[in-house]
Parts: structure tokens; C-alpha cells; sequence
């Protein structure tokens, strides 16, 4: 089992996503925004993280570019799940630290498949 934050502004997505986690057997952390992502991040250190892009208070990327600059959570691996597909969201997202960038929508076998490599090593 692994332990995912994920942040997610629309509330109908984020249940989706903590559905989809925990029937894996995942332990799921789910917050609204990016700056809560970020002190979600260092108060349960996870094993993974996935982010929305467009968020309220602080987007994705600055929440990824903060997590990959402090030492305790650079090592996290950081997911973008984002609506937003162009080249240069994706290649902001790969700049910013982010391990993978997956568009929506999304089928719950393509997300349990990409973040697999992260987490499947997980006792």
C-alpha cells in the first residue's frame, strides 16, 4: 500500500480519484488546492503525488516547483493530471520536476498503469 496526496480542485474528479486509489489499496490524502498539496506533502510524506494543473491559491506547477526545492520532499515522485494537453502545459509540468504528465480524461486501468512504477513496490 501506498500513500498518494492528491490535489484536485473539482470535488467530483478528487472523489473519482480517492475511489479509484483506495479500490487499488492505496491510503489516499486529497486536498482541494496546491497550497495545501504542499503542507499535505510534508506532513504525510508520501509516496506519490499527483496535481492538478489549474488550481485555487497556488496552481500545480508552483506546488511541484516548491516540493523539488525542499530537500525532504525533492525525492517524491509528482504526476500531472491535467485537462490541459498542449505541448507547452505538458513541457511546463516536465520542467517543473514532474515524473509523468497524464491528460484527462482518463480511464481508472491508464491511471493505476502510470502511476504503477511508483507505487507498486510499495509493501
Amino acid at each position: 500500500m501506498a500513500t498518494i496526496v492528491v490535489a484536485e480542485d473539482e470535488k467530483d474528479i478528487r472523489e473519482l480519484l480517492v475511489f479509484i486509489l483506495e479500490l487499488a489499496g492505496h491510503r489516499v490524502v486529497a486536498v482541494p488546492d496546491g497550497a495545501q498539496a504542499v503542507e499535505a506533502v510534508r506532513r504525510e510524506m508520501p509516496d506519490l503525488v499527483i496535481l492538478d494543473v489549474r488550481m485555487p491559491h497556488m496552481d500545480g506547477y508552483d506546488a511541484c516547483r516548491l516540493l523539488k526545492q525542499d530537500a525532504r520532499t525533492a525525492h517524491i515522485p509528482v504526476i500531472f493530471l491535467s485537462a490541459r494537453g498542449q505541448d507547452s502545459e505538458v513541457q511546463t509540468g516536465l520542467e517543473a520536476g514532474a515524473e509523468k504528465y497524464i491528460v484527462k480524461p482518463f480511464s481508472p486501468e491508464e491511471l493505476l498503469k502510470e502511476i504503477a512504477p511508483f507505487v507498486d513496490a510499495k509493501p
